[in-house]
C-alpha cells in the first residue's frame, strides 16, 4: 500500500493553534499506521500566510508519502478546506478530514477567523474567495466533514450544511455527519462527541483505502 501521511491543522479562530487538537490528534493517526504531524502555521497574520505554509508542508511531505491528507479542526479546517480546493498541483491535498470547520468568509462567517485572516472591513470579493463552498469543482478531492447540531460558535447550517451542499451539487465525492449533541464547539477527540468523530473518521479511512486492512488502530 502507497505511504498516507496526514497533515493536523489544530484550530484557534486563526489567533492560536490549539494544543488539544494538535500532537493528541497526529498520535492517534499514527496508531492508525499512518504518518501524521502537526503543522504550526502562521496565526494572528492575514492571508495568504497561513495556507501558503500549508501548502509549503504538503509539496514537502510528498518527497516522503505518495498520498497527503490534511485534517483540521474549525478554523484549522477552513485552512485544510483551502489545501483542498486551491493551490497548484504539487501543493493541493489528497483527501480532507474537517471537524466542526470554518466554511464561509461572507456574512455568516465567524467574526473572530474572518477578522484576523481577512482584517477588520474585508473586502466583499475576497470573502467570497476565501469561502469553501465556492471553491468546489467536480474534480475537488474527497472530503469527510462532522459538526456538531448544537455548535452555536459555528453554526452547521452556515458552514457544513453549506459546503456539503456544494460538494452534492459538483457530484464530488463527500461524507457528512452531524452529531445532535457535540455538547460545545471545539471538542478535540477525547470528549464523547469526540471519540464518536473517529470511529467515524477511521471507518471513512479504511473505506477509501488510506488505512492499510491489516492496521489495527484503536477507536
Amino acid at each position: 500500500m502507497s505511504e498516507v501521511s496526514i497533515l493536523v491543522l489544530p484550530g484557534g479562530g486563526y489567533e492560536y493553534r490549539a494544543d488539544h487538537e494538535g500532537e493528541p490528534v497526529a498520535a492517534w493517526l499514527r496508531g492508525l499506521g499512518l504518518r501524521a504531524r502537526v503543522v504550526d502555521y502562521p496565526v494572528r497574520v492575514a492571508h495568504p500566510a497561513p495556507i501558503d505554509a500549508v501548502r509549503t508542508e504538503i509539496a514537502r511531505e510528498r518527497a516522503t508519502s505518495s498520498v497527503v491528507g490534511v485534517l483540521g479542526f474549525s478554523a484549522g479546517g477552513h485552512l485544510a478546506g483551502m489545501a483542498c480546493l486551491t493551490g497548484g498541483p504539487d501543493e493541493r491535498a489528497d483527501f480532507g478530514v474537517l471537524c466542526y470547520p470554518v466554511v464561509t468568509m461572507g456574512a455568516d462567517a465567524h467574526a473572530g477567523s474572518r477578522d484576523i485572516l481577512l482584517g477588520p472591513d474585508p473586502d466583499p470579493d475576497l470573502g467570497n474567495e476565501l469561502s469553501l463552498e465556492n471553491l468546489v469543482t467536480a474534480d475537488s478531492p474527497p472530503l469527510f466533514l462532522w459538526s456538531g447540531a448544537d455548535d452555536d460558535a459555528v453554526p452547521v447550517a452556515a458552514n457544513s450544511y453549506r459546503l456539503a451542499a456544494a460538494f452534492a451539487a459538483a457530484g464530488a465525492p463527500h461524507e457528512l455527519h452531524v452529531l445532535e449533541r457535540a455538547g460545545r464547539h471545539g471538542v478535540g477527540i477525547d470528549e464523547p462527541a469526540g471519540i464518536a468523530s473517529r470511529a467515524l473518521i477511521e471507518n471513512w479511512l479504511r473505506s477509501r483505502g488510506f488505512i492499510a486492512p491489516s492496521a489495527e488502530g484503536r477507536s
